[in-house]
């Protein structure tokens, strides 16, 4: 691609030092795992999830399935942990998914080389794409010389570097009572015949050797933001200084179903997953029968109560729950639930198998090999529909400056059929009006009725604008008051835009692609060190002053 400048003089291009939270709320994530995401070779052999063993999954094969990811429309992937783990079968399977660390300085072989994983972050800058690891810092893993359920087990403690023996690491405890923070933060995860090593991270000496390999690793690799595994589970006062010696965006699992003990790690990092709220998105669209009430009220909670709710993850699928087919094989719910992820205030965070179709339940069930799939992207609804919301969000950051920072307001709806009934729930983000229902296949029943007064979370549209609905390109009339009426079709979701933005995205033509679609050309050099050339993009491609070709 060739960027012709028509005037230099108007572009003022900046250099971003690092990936902060601010530059990556207008990005999407699209979450790998690693071993089950694509062969070096580009073979697709079998993979018993059952058996819990390295199936083969590379970062080499990851660079050379990118056009997969970034045709959906994400700007950034969200890789497993890449540090050595510990070898062979530790009795409930091996290590390939990356969180049983016994060495953080060096790069897990089965992944590939350092410089595979160099090539890797390159390969994603040179894209214009971030690079997200996950980290883990609560724990390592050994396995222990005596496998019965009676503790205190034996290890070799210096198989878990660089760390100095056993001094290093709590005293053995299970986690008892998850209602006690000092159990959560000082015992073990794990059970005694597989056991996770708590770090003792009260203690100094681990602390530096955690704060300098984070830098090293986010410079040495041009990382451009973490996830932070186990969040909960350490000491809260320990994630600033860790999060400053990153240097970059860090967003950590707390894994509760409430707001309230979730926020407080918010003011420690740049943000959690949200977990609370996909806990009621889960629940409220995998049966018909699902409160979508309580998806607005855990919702507002989150806006009132994280530091910064736009820094959040939004998410409906990962690698340790189960997926959404999981527990209901509705399309038109799932379509709705994919949705929710893409509308809300966070960054959308979507789990790789979740655009096929994939129906795994708990782990190890819903870590399949992508592979299997043949990355077919023809007659795949859902695929489809991830690459519309990509698209619609983008083109919503570029026509309205104030939409990364503008609160979503929620409008829950009665049916008509029934007032005992709530199937439906209008979310209102400007440019984006969202309509959600719950009804499922065949739900014509929903109306959503939502206000035209901006001030009371209505749809801020004119009287008589036109809307499409960005996944149909069926149009939908504003009424002379601003107001927005509509009945459901088929339970499907509708995603509204004014049509002079909307039409492009949903006929294809609309700010969809990674590239440029968030407003910015970013011609990547590593550990987010894009040069953002800023003049907002119209979302037919069109830069002010260059020309894209």
């Amino acid at each position: 691609m060739r960027l012709l400048a028509l005037s230099s003089l108007l572009l003022g291009p900046t250099l971003a030092l690092c990936a902060s939270s601010d530059n990556w709320k207008s990005r999407s994530i699209y979450q790998v795992l690693t071993d089950r995401f694509a062969m070096a070779d580009g073979s697709s052999p079998s993979c018993d999830t059952s058996q819990r063993k390295y199936c083969g999954g590379t970062f080499s094969g990851i660079v050379n399935k990118l056009d997969y990811i970034q045709n959906m429309g994400f700007d950034a992937i969200w890789i497993s942990p890449v540090v050595q783990n510990v070898e062979g079968d530790t009795g409930v399977g091996e290590a390939y998914h990356g969180y049983w660390t016994s060495n953080i300085n060096n790069i897990n072989s089965h992944f590939g080389s350092s410089d595979d994983l160099k090539k890797l972050s390159s390969a994603l800058h040179d894209r214009g794409m971030y690079l997200m690891v996950d980290v883990v810092v609560n724990h390592l893993a050994a396995i222990p010389t005596n496998t019965s359920d009676i503790y205190p087990e034996p290890f070799d403690y210096s198989t878990l570097q660089p760390f100095g023996g056993q001094s290093s690491f709590h005293t053995q405890c299970f986690i008892s009572d998850y209602n006690n923070q000092t159990d959560v933060e000082q015992c073990w995860l794990g059970t005694p015949s597989s056991p996770l090593i708590d770090l003792d991270t009260e203690n100094s000496t681990n602390v530096d050797i955690m704060n300098n390999w984070v830098k090293n690793l986010v410079s040495e690799y041009s990382i451009d933001g973490l996830r932070i595994d186990t969040l909960k589970h350490v000491r809260k006062d320990f994630w600033p200084d860790f999060a400053s010696s990153a240097g970059v965006y860090t967003v950590g699992e707390v894994l509760i179903d409430n707001t309230t003990y979730a926020s407080p790690y918010t003011q420690l990092i740049s943000g959690v997953l949200d977990y609370p709220t996909y806990f009621a998105v889960f629940s409220a669209f995998t049966s018909t029968s699902g409160n979508v009430s309580h998806i607005a009220e855990i919702a507002q909670q989150a806006q009132k109560q994280y530091k910064d709710p736009f820094a959040s993850g939004s998410f409906i699928e990962n690698h340790d729950q189960p997926r959404v087919q999981s527990e209901t094989s509705d399309q038109a719910l799932v379509k709705n639930a994919i949705t929710w992820v893409f509308v809300n205030d966070g960054i959308p965070i979507l789990y790789q198998g979740q655009e096929q179709g994939y129906q795994g339940g708990s782990d190890p069930a819903n870590r399949e090999a992508l592979w299997l799939s043949g990355y077919n992207t023809d007659n795949k609804p859902l695929l489809t529909h991830v690459t519309k919301l990509n698209a619609a969000r983008k083109a919503a950051i570029s026509s309205n400056p104030n939409f990364l920072s503008t609160q979503a307001t929620f409008h829950v709806q009665q049916s008509s059929s029934s007032s005992s009934d709530t199937h439906g729930i209008a979310i209102s983000k400007p440019p984006l009006l969202t309509l959600l229902t719950n009804g499922g296949e065949g739900d014509s029943s929903t109306v959503w009725t939502v206000p035209g007064n901006d001030n009371e979370g209505g749809g801020g549209f004119e009287g008589g604008q036109t809307l499409v609905d960005v996944f149909t390109c069926e149009e939908v009339n504003v009424k002379s008051d601003g107001s927005v009426e509509v009945t459901a079709r088929n339970g499907e979701p509708m995603v509204l835009m004014v049509k002079e933005i909307g039409e492009g995205v949903c006929k294809g033509s609309g700010s969809g692609s990674s590239n440029g679609a968030s407003g910015f050309m970013r011609m990547g050099m590593g550990m987010g060190m894009g040069v953002e050339v800023g003049v907002v993009v119209g979302v037919m491609g069109v830069l002010l002053g260059m020309v894209v070709i």
